[in-house]
């Protein structure tokens, strides 16, 4: 499906560098998922926010049970300059791999659950106002994480979350959406038990009991949850936190502290920054990357500085946006 647009500049207010359009690119490989949560919205007004800033959009599907990195592979060397990519954090994350190899700068049309890295880079959830800043923007870089050679843009976990990732089929988001995320979470939390795990990082090595062990790279995840108070997708840290509970509910009386990300200044929960870490465990245990369950344990991670380039606001520009 070709989408072809005028070359006619988008609409932004004058006199306001921030919403100026920015030069850029003009021919972009597009890619929706429409199995995501709110994949059959109609996303066309975006669409022509785009074409009329001077985009042709290529419109590209994902192979038959494959993901965004596979179509980017297929159709990178056909003049394309950027990718926009329409879906949550699962089609984003699967997208990582390939716009790490071809460089191609990106664009987010949030279409998913959570829309967690939307989130921490200040695009709204509206596809039509986040088209807005595609077009008035230029890319800018940003960090990825990497556990096993597996890249993620949010947060990779071990424990909990990752049991959650496990049980939080596609259905119950589609169906209950970001409520969902409540259910799964309290039918998993009396049952869940705390396990014995290894993390070694800046030269020490740690032995905890722990329910979760978390490494983020972005601000936002598991839709309301924070990283860290302070974390951005662009601050050349991963923010590492461990819940050392002793009872499940403490977890209870934790969860507004996670929400703003304050949750390290908790006794029981160990948080700091790094650059890398390792974390091991007695057995293998699946690895939870932003939401999707691709490794075990013994799990490396790593920074990836600079990585990929999104179309975003920048830190200057935040407050001119929102």
């Amino acid at each position: 499906m070709q989408h072809q647009g005028s070359r006619a500049a988008a609409a932004t207010p004058e006199g306001n560098p921030a919403h100026q359009a920015a030069p850029g690119p003009k021919h972009a490989l597009l890619i929706v998922n429409r199995r995501a949560r709110n994949g059959g919205a109609v996303i066309e007004e975006a669409l022509a926010i785009l074409q009329r800033a001077g985009w042709q959009l290529q419109e590209v599907a994902c192979p038959e049970g494959g993901n965004a990195a596979d179509a980017i592979r297929a159709h990178a060397g056909q003049g394309a300059q950027a990718v926009i990519l329409g879906g949550g954090d699962g089609t984003l994350n699967g997208a990582a791999p390939a716009l790490i190899e071809t460089g191609l700068p990106f664009g987010i049309l949030p279409l998913g659950t959570a829309n967690d890295l939307a989130r921490s880079l200040f695009i709204p959830p509206d596809p039509v106002e986040a088209a807005r800043i595609i077009a008035a923007v230029a890319p800018r870089p940003i960090d990825l994480g990497e556990v096993n050679g597996i890249p993620f843009f949010n947060v990779a976990s071990i424990g909990f979350s990752a049991e959650l990732a496990r049980d939080l089929g596609a259905e119950v988001k589609k169906r209950w959406g970001k409520l969902g995320y409540g259910i799964a979470a309290f039918r998993l939390l009396r049952r869940s038990r705390p396990f014995t795990a290894w993390i070694s990082h800046d030269g020490v090595e740690e032995q905890v009991k722990t329910i979760q062990v978390s490494v983020g790279n972005g601000r936002h995840y598991g839709g309301g949850m924070t990283v860290a108070s302070n974390a951005r997708p662009d601050d050349g840290k991963l923010d590492v936190y461990s819940l050392e509970l002793n009872h499940w509910w403490r977890l209870l009386a934790l969860l507004p502290y996670l929400r703003t990300g304050t949750h390290g200044q908790w006794r029981d929960v160990r948080a700091f920054p790094t650059q890398a870490c390792d974390v091991r465990t007695r057995r293998p245990m699946p690895v939870n990357t932003d939401g999707e369950l691709n490794t075990m344990t013994p799990a490396r991670f790593r920074l990836l500085p600079g990585a990929v380039q999104v179309f975003a606001p920048s830190e200057s520009s935040e407050e001119t946006f929102f």
